[in-house]
């Protein structure tokens, strides 16, 4: 049940990432004022905590995926679907431990 609640709230958390990147980006045909001004706000240790989320989210997203992929079109998927969500947890930690110390050094060493 984790796995399908999990899977849902990263896939709406990433919808409104992406309506809101389309929207900010689109902003540099109206204003490249108003464009340079959220640009400017993005590249605070907040939102630097809040990439390591959403990659954190996006990451999950797409192991579960290829989860979900191998339950419907394996014929032993199904049999070994809870193992295959602790895989996904391992691989998602293991990712997240590789990319969020380089990542954060990035934001706080300007």
């Amino acid at each position: 049940m984790w796995s399908w609640v999990l899977h849902r709230i990263t896939g709406v958390a990433i919808f409104f990432f992406l309506l809101v990147h389309i929207l900010d980006t689109a902003l540099v045909r109206v204003s490249p004022e108003a464009y340079n001004a959220v640009i400017g706000t993005y590249q605070t240790p907040i939102m630097g905590l809040g990439e390591v989320a959403l990659v954190g989210a996006i990451v999950f997203h797409a192991f579960n995926g290829l989860r979900i992929i191998l339950i419907d079109f394996w014929s032993k998927g199904t049999r070994y679907q809870k193992v295959m969500f602790y895989v996904v947890i391992a691989l998602w930690v293991l990712t997240m431990l590789a990319f969020t110390p380089r990542h954060l050094i990035n934001v706080f060493s300007h």
